[in-house]
């Protein structure tokens, strides 16, 4: 049986884990191990990348950052969560602001100095990583359209950092790069909607908030059609495999969306929409294997031969 102090060390723990989004952050591992194998590195074998000791430190030092800067969104965001997000802002204040900006700090110093093992290129990508995640945090993202485009982005840089590793510059990785991104882009404005109440609470000039959410579902129609130009390019002028048909159902999903969208006015709809894309990207995770399946059959032969 559990001490009461116990217990509360193992909440304060758990909270830790909700502030960083442990959870997050594994499907983000995975990710950057599935686009390195299938994506960056397809001349390797699967096994071959997986124990590159430095493609490890990358997605380490990664890891690490991102956790950061959940904690610094999670930070300035405090307020903000109490309206929005009430059930989990209560879990999150079990660990106090000062050990948060502690183990912020702490994890930034060892993110830069696990890069600092690789390169100094790589130092000074992920301290202007760093910068950049506390900056949208602090700044950024009160802002209409300007913080939507650099929440995007920042979700994908730790991609380009494993990229600027395996030099790798296809022109097939940026198209399905823009794909990406317009996701996040989108996922990222359906957040605003979903949060409106207490962005509009803390002075947060959100689309929605500055505009109106007719004018946040217009903008997100567009971006749901410009999909449609990756997508193409992909299916009909590059190879990405059995791929292709999880972009056929991303079609047909975000047509679904759009229909929905347009019907939706309430926060639990706006979420239920948000759920549907976040699903979209988990499922972009695991079919990157699509690509290439003959990349695993090559690593078990590796595997076999190392044995």
């Amino acid at each position: 049986m559990l001490s009461r102090k116990n217990k509360l060390f193992l909440l304060k723990i758990f909270s830790l884990f909700s502030v960083v989004r442990g959870y997050n952050i594994a499907i983000i591992v995975l990710a950057q191990y599935l686009a390195s194998i299938f994506i960056f590195a397809p001349q390797k074998r699967a096994l071959e990348v997986i124990l590159d000791w430095r493609l490890l430190l990358i997605i380490f030092a990664s890891s690490l950052a991102i956790a950061g800067g959940y904690i610094i969104n999670n930070f300035y965001d405090a307020e903000k969560d109490l309206i929005n997000r009430p059930n989990k802002s209560m879990l999150d204040r079990l660990v106090s602001q000062s050990t948060k900006l502690k183990v912020y700090f702490g994890l930034n110093f060892l993110s830069v100095g696990v890069a600092l093992l690789i390169s100094v290129h790589a130092a000074i990508f992920f301290s202007l990583y760093i910068f950049l995640l506390w900056f949208y945090s602090h700044k950024l993202k009160k802002y209409p359209i300007i913080g939507n485009l650099v929440a995007s982005l920042l979700a994908i840089l730790p991609f380009f950092g494993i990229l600027m590793y395996f030099k790798f510059f296809h022109s097939a990785i940026f198209i399905h790069a823009f794909f990406l991104y317009l996701i996040i882009l989108i996922r990222e404005m359906i957040k605003d909607m979903e949060n409106i109440k207490g962005d509009f609470a803390n002075n947060y000039q959100t689309i929605p908030v500055r505009f109106s959410e007719r004018t946040a579902k217009t903008v997100i129609t567009v971006l749901v059609i410009l999909t449609l130009i990756p997508v193409s390019l992909l299916v009909y002028q590059h190879d990405v495999g059995y791929m292709k048909y999880y972009f056929y159902l991303s079609i047909i999903v975000l047509g679904v969306f759009l229909y929905k969208l347009w019907r939706s006015y309430t926060t639990a709809e706006y979420h239920q929409l948000h759920i549907s894309l976040k699903i979209l990207i988990l499922l972009g995770v695991f079919s990157i294997v699509l690509i290439s399946p003959d990349v695993l059959v090559n690593g078990k032969i590796l595997l076999e031969e190392v044995l």
